[in-house]
């Protein structure tokens, strides 16, 4: 039986006599390589920057939100507030209302909460102080409110009138000195609804009294750790239903409770399906390139069994068996595969770099791509180069002799 390293001495040779043709072969793997890395590394970086992203304006957080009128107070909150896992939660009142300041007026998110938002939703200031529960006609303005809306900036201590459509349809509008501005989370991929850039934030005993109600709109809530935010959230669910009159019977009838609740988790995996849908779309794209590829090393390696032909049947008349010379060329296949790995693992590496930062997602690489690189060019090399070994193998000594 022929020595491995006989085999690859051989193919080696074989593959240096004709360098621009094993060049060209290598191609479609190296291509196809780098694409199914940087597709993947892609998708690795897409779900990196939605947690990033989702975990910008809240760690570990619930929302439980209600459309209808007079089913959140304070009951609700404390039953909320004592549920256990509960690290912390702030009720919030939000409805579209006009910002003015200096004759300018703006259509804007207002939220009503109280002190406990800033730790529920990882406000972090860039000027100023967030509300405390003591404060009356004070406003914490999002970036997006202070450098974008108005022509001139509003900065701490700027006056602005707020005006809120009261229940019995009148206008509520009062005088709010600018206590603070939200520094910007960079959130791309957060709702405006959650994002901190778009809203104004008031005292949520200001917010129902603007409106004219004493009920919550939704309650913005912090589990103690992401290991028990799905616990928590179901806990939560259970007792606010019974709270608010569902039947034991009818607590797992999502259509029979007054309120929608959901979770950062519940976010995240809708984001990472549309993720893993999109980068398994274009990862069988670059899978069809390895296909070319691996058709491409079939055809070379039918090439090199004619143009050895007469080479075959010598080896055959010194001994060596059909298991040899399936050896000799499957090796040769495998060897083209595997430099197509290398130099496609090299290149999938400076392309996902270089494509992530072009995006503007984080470049995640885990090193089970580059073993996974070798892998299937590997694979590719060896399956595409059993055919021509097997017609090689099997070829007549006495044929292969008298072959011109």
């Amino acid at each position: 039986m022929v020595k491995l390293s006989h085999a690859v001495k051989i193919a080696l040779g074989s593959i240096r006599s004709a360098k621009i043709r094993s060049a060209l072969t290598t191609l479609g793997i190296i291509i196809g390589v780098a694409a199914v890395i940087v597709n993947i590394s892609l998708g690795v970086g897409f779900s990196q920057s939605f947690e990033d992203n989702i975990g910008a304006v809240g760690s570990n957080f619930i929302v439980v939100f209600t459309q209808k009128n007079n089913v959140f107070h304070d009951n609700q909150l404390e039953v909320v507030r004592n549920t256990q896992g509960v690290e912390a939660v702030s009720p919030v009142n939000g409805q579209i209302g006009t910002v003015t300041y200096q004759s300018s007026s703006r259509s804007a998110t207002i939220n009503g909460v109280r002190s406990e938002y800033g730790e529920v939703g990882n406000i972090v200031m860039e000027k100023g102080q967030f509300l405390t529960d003591q404060d009356q006609f004070v406003a914490v303005i999002g970036s997006d409110i202070a450098y974008d809306k108005f022509e001139r900036n509003l900065s701490v201590k700027n006056s602005i009138n707020i005006s809120i459509n009261n229940i019995d349809g009148t206008v509520s509008t009062h005088k709010f000195t600018v206590k603070g501005i939200v520094q910007d989370p960079d959130a791309t991929y957060v709702a405006p609804e959650l994002d901190p850039r778009f809203r104004v934030f008031i005292p949520l005993d200001v917010m129902q009294e603007m409106q004219g109600v004493n009920d919550i709109g939704f309650f913005f809530i912090k589990a103690e750790s992401l290991e028990v935010l799905e616990t928590v959230t179901d806990e939560i669910d259970e007792n606010l239903a019974r709270s608010v009159g569902v039947s034991s019977r009818d607590l797992d009838n999502e259509d029979a409770k007054p309120y929608v609740i959901f979770s950062q988790q519940d976010i995240l995996e809708q984001l990472n399906q549309i993720s893993t849908a999109l980068t398994s779309i274009l990862t069988v794209i670059a899978l069809i390139a390895l296909l070319v590829g691996s058709i491409g090393i079939t055809n070379i390696m039918l090439v090199t069994v004619t143009e050895r032909t007469k080479e075959i049947g010598i080896l055959k008349s010194l001994g060596f068996t059909y298991r040899d010379i399936l050896t000799l060329f499957v090796v040769e296949a495998a060897i083209i595969g595997f430099l197509g790995g290398i130099f496609g693992v090299i290149l999938g590496v400076i392309a996902s770099y270089f494509v992530n930062q072009y995006i503007d997602v984080p470049f995640v690489f885990p090193i089970s791509l580059i073993f996974l690189g070798f892998g299937i060019a590997l694979f590719v090399g060896v399956v595409a180069g059993v055919y021509p070994a097997n017609k090689a193998a099997k070829m007549d000594p006495g044929e292969s002799l008298s072959y011109e």
